[in-house]
């Protein structure tokens, strides 16, 4: 091969362009962002995550340049900066990939669960949290596991023992996971069941989902009354209120106070129940679907309704 005798700058130009990364005033150019601001994001919240050529250049990348336009929509919507700065840095390229469920899982599990083998149902699911992602195992195993069980207890074929031992092996393997999801600067979303309602897993399924969007949790339970809620929304003010419930009765029964905290925040209703009550006549989000979709399609609103505030 010839050799060609440059300068070191134009090397370093040339390997910068074969990479397809950029010089900080690239970075600028392309974004609209002076380089001052640039590299305080970088130095206060990470955001930016160059390397260096050989030569001690700092490169940045697409996805440098992709996380930087989103905070740029995130403070157009009004967030502060540390809170932008922390849900750009959860964008889709930063996502743990996505991968596939062993086919035999749910019904691993399921085995355990029924035998009431408490050490091989952890066992299993410290495998699955090892393989794959925490949406992954909910959405794929854990979620079609308690909608199994569901209905083989309303059919006799699982005993009210089952159903007790799982649920509660399940609960507390999903308040585990929970630890720690009021933390960080993303908007905050209170959780709780209507009065009367004790079926929660769903409801944390939904909470732990939303975390994996950049979401913070405040979480308080089954059967939780609603003077419990106002006062606690009152002291948050959450971005969101999700309530749930199994059954439409205990939705009916709550329309009226349902009305009332729509006036003062944005409301879901999440849940069986949902499908048995007309919300037409409430400004309420219906979440209907599985827990985990349903937490990214409540995050996608909730971020453009406060981008398009004015």
């Amino acid at each position: 091969m010839h050799v060609v005798k440059v300068s070191s700058n134009s090397c370093i130009v040339r390997e910068v362009q074969e990479q397809g990364l950029l010089r900080i005033g690239e970075l600028s150019r392309r974004s609209g962002v002076s380089p001052e601001l640039l590299r305080a994001w970088e130095r206060r919240y990470g955001l930016l995550r160059p390397t260096r050529s050989p030569g001690g250049l700092r490169l940045y990348s697409a996805d440098d340049l992709d996380r930087v336009r989103e905070m740029q929509q995130h403070l157009a919507g009004g967030l502060a900066a540390a809170e932008a700065a922390a849900l750009a840095g959860q964008s889709e390229s930063d996502a743990v990939p996505s991968l596939r469920v062993p086919d035999t899982a749910r019904a691993e599990l399921a085995a355990a669960l029924d035998a009431f083998d408490e050490p091989r149902a952890q066992s299993t699911l410290d495998q699955l949290l090892s393989e794959v992602t925490v949406e992954s195992v909910l959405s794929d195993v854990i979620l079609p596991y308690l909608e199994d069980l569901g209905e083989r207890w309303e059919r006799g074929e699982a005993t009210v023992a089952q159903e007790h031992f799982s649920t509660t092996i399940l609960r507390g393997r999903l308040l585990g996971l929970a630890r720690g999801w009021g933390r960080g600067v993303g908007p905050l979303a209170l959780l709780a069941c209507l009065p009367g309602e004790r079926h929660e897993l769903g409801l944390m399924a939904f909470g732990l989902a939303l975390r994996s969007h950049g979401w913070r949790v405040a979480y308080f339970g089954g059967d939780t009354p609603f003077q419990t809620i106002d006062e606690a929304a009152d002291a948050l003010e959450p971005s969101l209120i999700v309530l749930s419930a199994v059954t439409s009765d205990r939705v009916q029964a709550a329309l009226p106070q349902l009305q009332a905290l729509t006036r003062r925040y944005r409301v879901a209703l999440g849940g069986g129940g949902v499908a048995g009550v007309d919300p037409s006549g409430l400004d309420v989000l219906v979440l209907a679907g599985d827990p985990v979709a349903e937490a990214a399609r409540a995050t996608r609103l909730v971020r453009s309704a406060r981008v398009t505030q004015p």
